[in-house]
Parts: structure tokens; sequence; C-alpha cells
């Protein structure tokens, strides 16, 4: 019961890591705010939403809509303690000289721009209270290339930059700022990537660069942001952590360091 009595936002909450994160922290203690823009799918990741928890229909990438959001869990809660930033998105990988502008723009303004929206709004009311806990989802793709487009990838290590800086901007307030940084792991987000594979007879392909020789489940990702988010993390801050089946440990494929 790590966050018994806090309150906590949960964005990207309808599905794959963001859903498997609201459960954990609300399995932990937390009020947890769901947001999302599937306004269906969101009423389904938690059973009991609408008792201590809250769901909030909204476009991270909106300014003003987050704003708005932000206001409406302090009038209800009367605090934050921990925002996990996990909506995010995906575009088709193309070269960099074939790259859709709109499309680019639209990645860049949902995975980077809606966290410091999130960051922006919330800090100020973690500052008022002294202190909070975010933790925005990045990922390997922000750490080197090959496990994303153009696109994706970059606004993943903007993620990775903006964890850095916030984090320097809020420790005077003991606010902390960290990321994680997800491997492979299957979710409605990768399913094409699964569909493919598994299709092609490939499945046993799903995970190989991995040390762990196997992809990642969402649960996993989530009790790394509930370590980070916790009490337990208090020490740790401007990080960003790897959550990958040792993906990144090696230049290499697995086995073929020597």
């Amino acid at each position: 019961m790590r966050f018994e009595g806090k309150t906590a936002i949960v964005t990207g909450a309808s599905s794959g890591i963001g859903k498997a994160t609201a459960q954990r922290l609300a399995a932990e203690g937390a009020s947890v705010v769901l947001v999302d823009i599937n306004g269906e799918a969101l009423q389904q990741a938690l059973p009991d939403t609408g008792g201590p928890h809250m769901t909030v229909v909204c476009d991270v990438a909106d300014e003003q809509a987050v704003e708005a959001c932000v206001k409406a869990v302090l009038d209800r809660y009367g605090r934050i303690d921990v925002i996990c930033n996990n909506a995010g998105m995906v575009c088709t990988h193309h070269p960099i000289t074939e790259l859709d502008s709109d499309k680019l723009q639209r990645v860049f303004q949902v995975n980077l721009f809606g966290m410091m929206y999130f960051i922006k709004y919330g800090a100020r009311a973690m500052i008022e209270q002294g202190g909070g806990a975010i933790v925005n989802t990045a990922s390997v793709a922000g750490i080197r290339s090959g496990a994303g487009g153009n696109a994706y990838s970059a606004s993943k290590a903007g993620v990775i930059n903006l964890t850095q800086t916030t984090a320097c901007d809020l420790g005077q307030y003991n606010i902390r700022v960290n990321a994680v940084c997800p491997g492979l792991i299957e979710t409605g987000m990768t399913k094409p990537v699964f569909d493919y594979a598994r299709d092609k007879g490939k499945e046993d392909k799903l995970g190989s660069r991995a040390e762990l020789r196997r992809f990642g489940k969402p649960q996993e990702i989530a009790a790394a942001i509930a370590f980070l988010a916790s009490d337990d993390a208090s020490f740790v801050t401007g990080q960003a952590l790897p959550v990958d089946g040792g993906n990144t440990a090696s230049l290499n494929m697995p086995g073929m360091k020597y």
C-alpha cells in the first residue's frame, strides 16, 4: 500500500502499459485518475472506476484540455502526488526523406508536448503541497536506433532529455522526475509487430535481441513505474531506467559478446 492516501494521474490509461500502471497503483492504495483520448476503453480499465477513482477523456496534445484536466483533479482530490505520463503513439516507419510533416508533428505533440503540459500544470500543484513524483514513459528507441522509426525515436529521446531537465528544475521543490525506457512489450501499440511475427511463424524471434530472450509484459513496466513513483525511490531523480530484458546492455546480439 505504498500509495495509500495519494492521488495519481495516469495518461494513456485505457490500454497497455498505462492500463497496467493504473491497476498497479490502485492495487497499492492510490486514488487513480485515468486519462485517455479513448473514452469507451477508459471505462473498462479499472473494474471499480467511479469509486475512489476518476476518468478524464483528454487529448494530451491539447494544452487547454490538460490544464482543465489538472484543475478537475485538484477540485476533486485537492492534491496530485504522482503523474505517470504514458500516453503515446507511433507512426508508419519511413525514411527521413519521406516523412509526412503532419504525422511527424502529431507524434511530437502527443509523445513529448503532452508530457510537458502535464508536468507544467501538475508540478505547480506539487510545488504548493511540498513535493511529488513524475514518471515518464520513454523507450529504448530513445536511447539508440533500431527500435522505432525516426519520428517515434526522436520524440522518445526528447522525453529522456525532458526528464533530466525538469528533474533539475523541480528537485529543489522535492519533486522527483524519472523515466522508464521499455523494450519490446506486447501492447496495442506493438500489436502489428506481434501479429506479423505470428502470421509468419516467427514468434520465437520476438524479444530475441534481449539478453533474457523474451519480450516483456505491461505489468513488468508498471512495476518499475510504481517503484520510481513511490517513496522507495526517494533519492532517485533525473534517471531513465531501461526495462528491456537487457536489450540495451550490449551492442551485439545475445551470446555474441565474446
